[in-house]
Order: structure tokens, then sequence, then C-alpha cells
């Protein structure tokens, strides 16, 4: 989706864009450190596995941490959704992102299983830290969206345009709108729908 109709855009949401790779990163970093736990590898399963617990840590503070400012300064600097922007899906921005990083998500999968072969289960934890990191990284935006009651957004057309990057120094802004739209919550999860009564 690119631009909508009557001048507007098709926006996606950053935080969504941010937790897109997360799940496809733990599951792959969790089933290569199980295959590669099963054989000792060059240096034994215990310090393999003590290697990897620093390498999950180390993986999801680097992906949690770097870049914030760059999506600070362009959440500080909002501009409203216009009344004709087209708010899109949860499902088809994660879906987008997958699809447009599969092969870079194959490729980090084999390099951690190799590497899980050579040092039990470490690049497999990596990975699963990586996982970890970007959830941290969205549920800080969410924070960012909670403490400005805003939700934010970016042009389908600039993402696509930055490789699925939804912070560079090519985005000067977001857009936002109120916390009620779309169908993501702040931090780009599922809303959970409220209890219809009995």
């Amino acid at each position: 989706m690119g631009s909508a109709g009557h001048g507007g855009q098709g926006l996606a949401r950053v935080a969504v864009v941010v937790r897109s790779g997360a799940a496809p990163l733990w599951w792959c970093g969790v089933f290569a450190a199980g295959v590669g736990v099963l054989p000792p590898g060059v240096t034994g399963r215990r310090i393999g596995v003590l290697v990897g617990a620093a390498l999950f840590v180390v993986g999801a503070a680097v992906l949690a941490c770097t870049r914030r400012g760059r999506y600070a300064a362009p959440a500080r600097g909002t501009t409203r959704a216009g009344r004709y922007d087209v708010l899109q899906d949860r499902a088809v921005t994660v879906r987008n992102w997958r699809r447009g990083h599969h092969w870079w998500l194959l490729l980090g999968s084999a390099v951690a299983l190799g590497g899980s072969l050579a040092v039990p289960a470490a690049g497999g934890m990596l990975l699963a830290g990586a996982a970890t990191g970007l959830w941290l990284k969205a549920d800080w935006l969410g924070r960012l969206e909670r403490s400005a009651d805003i939700l934010l957004w970016l042009p389908v057309d600039r993402l696509d345009a930055r490789g699925g990057r939804p912070a560079g120094r090519a985005v000067e802004t977001f857009r936002a709108t109120g916390v009620a739209a779309g169908d993501a919550a702040p931090g780009g999860g599922a809303r959970r729908r409220a209890a219809t009564p009995v």
C-alpha cells in the first residue's frame, strides 16, 4: 500500500515495524541453540552455553539501546496524520516486512546454526538476544507513545524506500494519531479486545 486517494498516504506503525523481526529471530535462535547444543562442538557445551549467555545479553542490549535518538528526534516533531491517510493493518505491516527480509532471516539463521555447532548454543542465543532487544525497543517506543498520548506512524513509501528501517537520516518526522487509531496498541503489540459483557 502506498499513496491513498485524495492526496493521502498509506501509514505503517513504527513500533510494529520494529518488532516485526523479533518473533522469527527468536524461534530461529531457539532452534539453532537447541540443535547446536547437542554436539560438544569445539569448546564443549559448558563454555558454549556461557559464551551464548553473554552474547544473548550483549545482543539484547545493543538492539534495545542503539539508535534510540533516531526514533526520539522524529517523535518530538510529529505531524498529525491527514484526513485521507490510510492506516495499514498490523498484520499487513508485519507480513510485508518479513517478506522483504526473508533472505536476511534465512541467512542469519544459517550463520547462527553454524556458530552454534562450533560453539554450542552460542549463535542461536545471540539471535534470540537480538529478538529480545527488538521487543525491548518496541516496548520503549510504547512508553514514548503513552507519555505523549499518541501513536507513531511512517509513510509506507518511505519505509519501502529505506528497506524496512523506520528511523534514519532521511526520516525527519513521524505522523501521529490518537492512541485509539489502528489495530495495534502502543508498542506495536496486538490490541487486547475488551471482554464482552454477559
